[in-house]
């Protein structure tokens, strides 16, 4: 599967003031990760430490929260690791699900997809 960016806005957490970044599109990453100091300088904070684990089996701690988020024209809140300085911004499954859009990797794009909805008969 290929890579391929786009832009995501990543707003204060009341949505007042977004600033737009180039995000690899990885849905092998399960929460969007950024800088921290992008997130820290519109002034979100982690709630939380979490554990990861990273590509060469190693672990590491890293800051936890959520903020508001623009992607595809639609607007909504959603977790974020708040990473190192020098770490390239991903967009992680748990977002793309928020938003509703999946990976088209053939042509490289998001697409927006139905979100399923069971119920027990």
């Amino acid at each position: 599967m290929g890579t391929f960016a786009v832009t995501l806005g990543v707003a204060d957490p009341q949505g007042r003031r977004y600033e737009e970044v180039e995000v690899m599109v990885d849905s092998g990453a399960t929460y969007t990760v950024l800088p921290a100091s992008i997130l820290e300088g519109l002034g979100v904070t982690p709630h939380e430490s979490r554990g990861f684990i990273l590509a060469d089996g190693s672990r590491v701690e890293r800051g936890f929260g959520e903020t508001r988020m623009r992607l595809d024209g639609r607007q909504a809140m959603s977790p974020v690791v708040f990473w190192d300085e020098d770490s390239m911004p991903l967009l992680g499954a748990v977002t793309l699900e928020i938003f509703g859009l999946a990976v088209d990797p053939v042509n490289g794009r998001l697409m927006p997809v139905d979100a399923f909805m069971l119920a027990a008969v």
